[in-house]
């Protein structure tokens, strides 16, 4: 059956403001420095969106905007970028999130979000939406929409039922809090899961990435990543293992790289390539991204991604 996108993107779509090099010693009573100071578009699933795009894939979006400026903002980026923005939910009653951010010299960060990020749209109930896409990428299990098990149950049984390719991203809570054991029915309709290092030691207890993958495993998961940021990643499913050093690059701000990561295996996998081939393509897309301020910065297109495999293997 001929599909109008290779994927969609579900999740949320907010804005950016990044602070680099915050000196907390102030200059005045109430006055601050620091190195710089960008707005960006975010949120995870129009990082991965405009990630997939750029790299080559038929990319729609179902997030929820307001009618504001920031609004106005992250859908003009997402069409740039090629992103199909039809799917998009424009309201009056909740404004477009905005987050602030404070990138350390390393690359590490800290946020602050609000009450507008806890915004629970409905992409279940109208699934005609995303159910045209070869595979569909919750931009963050566990955060607004997908912090409600009953949303998340309705979203991936209608992927499945209509032969879609489930992966899902992961977050830390940040206003409702959800264990492994609220998703007992959806995790076994997930066919990729790519928590980070810290995400998964939460929600599995476990220390070790072999132990936090055998976790999700468990419970019905096909296929698991663990990133492993400067390290690389770890993968597992029921028949082998994997793990892969980071790229070598210099890391500048690490926003996104995870999203970046998680666009660039659902792109691979799309096309074909196995799991080896697509997790050291998505190692690729994550150290691209950290490499420049914002999650959309620096990753241009896949033939950036190829070159710099071709340079690792050198």
């Amino acid at each position: 059956m001929e599909r109008s996108f290779d994927l969609i993107c579900i999740g949320m779509a907010l804005v950016d403001s990044i602070i680099r090099g915050f000196d907390p010693e102030p200059v005045s009573a109430s006055g601050f420095r620091a190195e710089s100071g960008s707005l960006n578009v975010g949120g995870e699933a129009v990082n991965e969106a405009m990630a997939a795009a750029k790299l080559g894939a038929r990319t729609g979006i179902v997030c929820a905007l307001g009618r504001d400026d920031a609004g106005d903002m992250v859908e003009a980026a997402l069409r740039r970028c090629g992103v199909d923005t039809g799917r998009i939910l424009r309201e009056d009653s909740h404004p477009t999130p905005v987050t602030t951010m404070f990138v350390h010299a390393d690359g590490t960060r800290k946020s602050i979000t609000n009450g507008a990020h806890r915004y629970n749209f409905h992409p279940e109930r109208d699934s005609a939406r995303f159910t045209d896409a070869g595979a569909i990428l919750l931009g963050s299990l566990f955060r607004a929409p997908f912090d409600d098990p009953e949303i998340i149950a309705a979203v991936v049984g209608a992927a499945k039922r209509a032969g879609q390719l489930v992966f899902a991203d992961t977050k830390l809570p940040n206003f409702r809090f959800l264990k492994l054991a609220d998703l007992r029915d959806s995790l076994p309709l997930m066919d990729w899961i790519t928590p980070n290092e810290d995400e998964g030691r939460y929600y599995t207890g476990r220390d070790t990435p072999e132990e936090m993958a055998a976790a999700f495993l468990d419970c019905g998961v096909k296929n698991v990543v663990i990133k492993l940021g400067a390290k690389g990643c770890y993968f597992r499913n029921g028949e082998r293992s994997l793990r892969l050093p980071a790229c070598a690059v210099q890391a500048v701000d690490a926003t996104g790289a995870g999203d970046n990561f998680a666009a660039g295996l659902a792109t691979e996998i799309l096309r074909g390539s196995d799991p080896d081939a697509a997790l050291r393509f998505a190692n690729a897309c994550g150290a691209i991204c950290a490499g420049a301020v914002g999650a959309g910065t620096a990753l241009k297109n896949r033939a950036q991604v190829l070159r710099l495999l071709e340079k690792e293997r050198e």
